[in-house]
């Protein structure tokens, strides 16, 4: 990363982590995207106050973030949060095409806190069939055709 953080920002997402505890609301975990120096987006953990286990808070932050600018590249972008991002929120953040993250606490202060990814990491490493939650294919052939409708298709918008 050649560019210098922004470090209000990422103390920005500190505080909505905090205040997202003190609140009740959720988790210790808040995000925020600047583009061209300013935020135009925030987030912080929604799992409980949903029921949805993805609303961690990078990626509510990059959904309002797409919303704000219309798109689902932030290619310009740059994620502060308040915690190194798990599994799932850095891919999501490389599916956005973030330019940068910038995070406050390690993964190792999450697990001090009980928030704990590094089995995820340890899964990952595994064959499908290996893993705690099994995973099998079938029908593979039959699955492609969603792909060769892709290949050709002169409506697909790139991504």
């Amino acid at each position: 990363m050649n560019r210098q953080p922004n470090l209000d920002f990422l103390r920005r997402a500190i505080a909505l982590a905090t205040k997202n505890v003190t609140s009740g609301r959720g988790g210790p975990f808040a995000a925020l995207i600047a583009h061209d120096g300013k935020v135009i987006a925030e987030g912080v953990n929604m799992v409980t106050a949903t029921n949805d286990p993805t609303a961690h808070g990078e990626v509510t932050a990059i959904r309002a973030a797409c919303k704000a600018l219309n798109t689902f590249m932030l290619a310009g972008c740059e994620l502060y949060t308040s915690c190194e991002p798990c599994p799932m929120c850095l891919a999501a953040s490389h599916w956005a095409r973030l330019d940068a993250v910038y995070f406050g606490a390690g993964a190792e202060d999450a697990a001090r806190a009980g928030f704990d990814d590094a089995y995820l990491y340890e899964e990952f490493r595994k064959s499908p069939a290996d893993r705690s939650l099994p995973a099998k294919q079938f029908l593979r052939d039959e699955a492609w055709a969603s792909f060769a409708a892709w290949i050709v298709s002169p409506n697909k918008t790139e991504y």
